[in-house]
């Protein structure tokens, strides 16, 4: 008798946890990359027009977090600028946070973005109080986050990345 409770315990356990797994299996049914559909935003951009992560639903999206004060993000800018005017199949955005982690506030942001060369191709969306940069886990700048077509956060990164790196992981994305 004491030889049958332990396993009725151990059988218990294996059927709840293949539930829970089967669960998890029919929720990423509908998904076609591995990983958690990426946290959702509405910012605007710099001219005032509003953004919505939805709108890009069965596109590919490329997002840059970056910082005006970060030396690496701007000595990226006209790579982005590049990549941001190009056919690829993914869209390309980039996301500042004002008056957070050191930022200018709004307006002085848009005054002193007007004056950068090289970023006529750049869409740039403001993240008022950084609470994208937050959901997204933005640690350092830049960060590069790869969402797929069907709107999962497929990978989140640190750092730079050239033009061909951003390609190439896009290439295993769907």
């Amino acid at each position: 008798m004491k030889a049958i409770a332990p396993l009725i315990l151990l059988m218990s356990l294996i059927l709840i946890v293949s539930a829970c797994s089967n669960e998890e299996s029919v929720a990423n049914a509908e998904q076609s990359n591995p990983g958690k559909p990426a946290p959702v935003f509405e910012l605007t951009d710099l001219e005032g027009k509003t953004h919505d992560l939805s709108e890009y639903a069965g596109k590919k999206v490329y997002v840059k977090f970056w910082a005006s004060w970060c030396s690496i993000c701007l000595a990226g800018m006209e790579e982005l600028n590049t990549l941001a005017g190009e056919e690829n199949d993914f869209v390309v955005l980039s996301i500042v946070s004002p008056s957070s982690n050191a930022e200018k506030d709004s307006e002085s942001f848009k005054k002193w973005f007007k004056g950068v060369e090289n970023t006529e191709n750049i869409q740039v969306l403001l993240d008022e109080g950084g609470t994208f940069f937050d959901e997204y886990g933005v640690l350092a700048y830049p960060t590069s986050a790869y969402i797929g077509s069907d709107g999962t956060l497929v990978k989140s990164s640190p750092g730079h990345f050239s033009n061909a790196e951003i390609k190439e992981t896009f290439e295993s994305i769907n």
